[in-house]
C-alpha cells in the first residue's frame, strides 16, 4: 500500500512486523499518522514508514506499509 505523510491509518501488524515487532511500539488497532523524519528516507522507500501516534504525537518506529490502513 501506499501511504501519504500527515495522513492517519489504523496499524494492524503484518509481514515484517508480526515477527520483529521490536522496530516499533504502536499496538494493533491504534490510529496512526505517517510522518517525514530529517534526514530519513521518505515513506514507502522500500515498503516502509515511520508513524507516530495520531493524538499525542508520540513518535511509535518505523513499520511496513502494508501495516497501515485508512
Amino acid at each position: 500500500m501506499t501511504v501519504r505523510r500527515n495522513a492517519t491509518y489504523t496499524f494492524h501488524p503484518r509481514g515484517y512486523d508480526v515477527i520483529m515487532p521490536e522496530h516499533y511500539t504502536a499496538l494493533s488497532g491504534q490510529r496512526v499518522r505517517v510522518i517525514q523524519l530529517p534526514m530519513a528516507p521518505k515513506p514507502n522507500t522500500m515498503g516502509c514508514a515511520h508513524i507516530e501516534d495520531a493524538s499525542s504525537g508520540e513518535f511509535l518506529g518505523m513499520v511496513s506499509t502494508a501495516s497501515l490502513e485508512r
